[in-house]
């Protein structure tokens, strides 16, 4: 597990989420659905890096 990574994708997780905000308190859909797309995007980083430790895990377990 990459922590470097994992922190880079929380942080996107949380810049998605103000972004996010920001457009429903602004009405600006394009923020609000930029914000959502950064949230997907760290979703993906973090369900990237389970497999990854999952697959670590088994080969150091072998």
């Amino acid at each position: 597990m990459s922590t470097e990574d994992r922190a880079k994708a929380t942080a996107k997780n949380i810049e998605g989420k103000a972004q996010a905000a920001m457009g429903e308190v602004t009405g600006d859909p394009e923020d609000k659905a930029a914000g959502k797309a950064k949230q997907a995007e760290a979703k993906a980083q973090h369900a990237k890096e389970d497999v990854k430790d999952k697959a670590k895990q088994m080969v150091d377990n072998a």
